[in-house]
């Protein structure tokens, strides 16, 4: 299980997929504010709700000079739909390989009723 990233601590550098093709990496948003926030899986109740707030709320943070960038373990093609489906407005990654999850302490091991896998934290 990878560790939470201390408070202060530099964010680790990445470069994922991303809805519509190309790439998108932190060096993008160099000397600028972001919001990263992490989903479990696309086109679900959560993080649809979620997803559509950050979408209604861009300006607003735009305003406040800041990005916003989502990001689960889904495929580009889920992202694709999940953001054609809701009309989302922000920019939506892919990290199938959990590299950039785990990065930041988001992926892991988890139990439920006895049972264990991984997934994404909701702490």
């Amino acid at each position: 299980m990878a560790a939470d990233l201390p408070v202060g601590a530099k964010a680790p550098g990445f470069t994922l997929p991303r809805d519509g093709g190309g790439t998108i990496s932190l060096k993008e948003f160099h000397n600028r504010k972001l919001v990263l926030y992490f989903y479990p899986k696309a086109d679900t109740p959560g993080c649809t709700k979620e997803s559509i707030a950050f979408s209604k709320l861009r300006a607003a943070f735009a305003k406040a000079g800041t990005d916003i960038l989502g990001v689960s373990a889904d495929s580009v093609k889920a992202q694709d739909a999940f953001k054609a489906k809701h009309d989302l407005s922000i920019p939506l990654a892919s990290d199938e390989k959990r590299q950039m999850l785990e990065a930041y302490g988001v992926w892991g091991e988890k139990s439920m009723y006895g049972r264990t896998y991984t997934s994404l934290h909701n702490n």
